[in-house]
């Protein structure tokens, strides 16, 4: 899509440091999630570029990734300039994720405004979708933290919550104050907190002045604050040296829990649906796809005869599922995955068990 105009101090930072545990066998450390292309088609990572880049121009794109991958994500947008993509020499949490990339953005620009999108999400009403960021953009300028809550669909157990008053109407375009932040809820919590109808899934993305961002962190996370603006000052060709000296000093912390949640700056919009998921999991994926008349989606050739509901994912040959509902099959030439389409969400925890057991060439 390309650049349709937008406010000069607009800046757009892209988040592709997780490794996606929650879709292996497919996401493995050396290409993860963000660099698959689930959907076909472009990979995430680029579906997300695309998406942003009507809004705000390459130029004044960054992305945060493993060091690791910067190789694969500059060869994949390859339109940024090159010290666009920062590589962490380790994932500590996207608190120092975003600290940092609001401390480099404010370097090359002390008016700006920086929206923050992780790498993975998806909406059906992209029009929508980039009429409510470029009014949050607009919003800055009240020097808000700003959050972006989606009116949810379920009361799902995967997602954090954001709280906020009586009447708060989806879709509205008004900003809104946040009563507070809540942790993925058990199933009943989850249940009532939709519904209220004031309780919407905090989506993870953020907008704010560069600014405004710094100052809050120097007062609630003031190591993180110390340790990225010594590393944003950082002579030109020097940046990767300083990342390895004193990255490790800023505290592990999500940006939610670390400083939104202690700030009382933060608002935000109570978007409708558009069509919004963050593919965070098999489960996930399988409800984007097409399906046939009893839910069953297979990538491949497949029979299902008595069985409903199912994910299959194995290319190269046939797969028949007899009388079994609601089942993920995912095969690799190295790997297969069986497990309950509601339990996809606990994939990593199959990621854990082989890292303890040594098995590095499964990760």
């Amino acid at each position: 899509m390309a650049y349709q105009g937008g406010h000069r101090h607009w800046h757009a930072v892209i988040l592709a440091g997780g490794r996606g545990v929650r879709f292996w066998p497919r996401s493995r450390a050396a290409r993860p999630k963000q660099l698959l292309a689930p959907l076909g088609g472009q990979t995430l990572l680029r579906r997300t570029f695309e998406r942003l880049r009507s809004i705000v121009p390459p130029a004044r794109m960054r992305v945060l990734t493993g060091r690791d991958l910067v190789p694969a994500v500059r060869r994949e947008l390859p339109e940024l300039p090159p010290n666009a993509v920062v590589g962490e020499p380790e994932g500590r949490g996207t608190g120092p994720a975003v600290a940092l990339a609001a401390a480099l953005v404010s370097r090359s620009d002390p008016d700006a405004a920086m929206g923050v999108f992780p790498a993975d999400h998806h909406f059906e009403d992209e029009q929508a979708y980039l009429a409510l960021a470029r009014r949050a953009f607009e919003s800055t300028a009240s020097d808000r933290l700003i959050v972006l809550g989606i009116r949810p669909r379920r009361s799902d157990t995967g997602y954090g919550y954001i709280e906020f008053p009586d009447g708060a109407r989806a879709g509205s375009h008004d900003l809104l104050p946040v009563l507070r932040f809540r942790e993925k809820p058990d199933r009943d919590t989850a249940a009532a907190f939709v519904s209220t109808g004031r309780h919407f899934w905090n989506s993870g993305q953020f907008f704010w002045r560069a600014s405004v961002l710094l100052t809050e962190l120097r007062k609630h996370l003031p190591a993180t604050w110390i340790a990225v603006r010594w590393i944003a000052d950082a002579p030109d060709g020097a940046l990767a040296d300083r990342l390895a000296q004193r990255y490790a000093a800023c505290d592990r912390a999500s940006i939610d829990r670390g400083l939104l949640e202690r700030s009382s700056r933060v608002s935000g919009f109570a978007a409708g649906g558009l069509g919004w998921t963050d593919l965070g999991s098999w489960e996930a994926l399988h409800e984007l796809l097409p399906k046939d008349a009893r839910g069953n989606h297979s990538s491949g050739e497949a029979s299902f005869a008595g069985a409903s509901g199912n994910y299959v994912d194995v290319p190269g040959r046939h797969v028949a599922l007899l009388g079994v509902d609601d089942l993920v099959v995912v095969e690799t030439p190295d790997a297969l995955l069986i497990c309950r389409r509601s339990a996809s969400q606990q994939v990593g925890s199959v990621v854990a068990e082989l890292r303890s057991e040594g098995r590095e060439e499964l990760l």
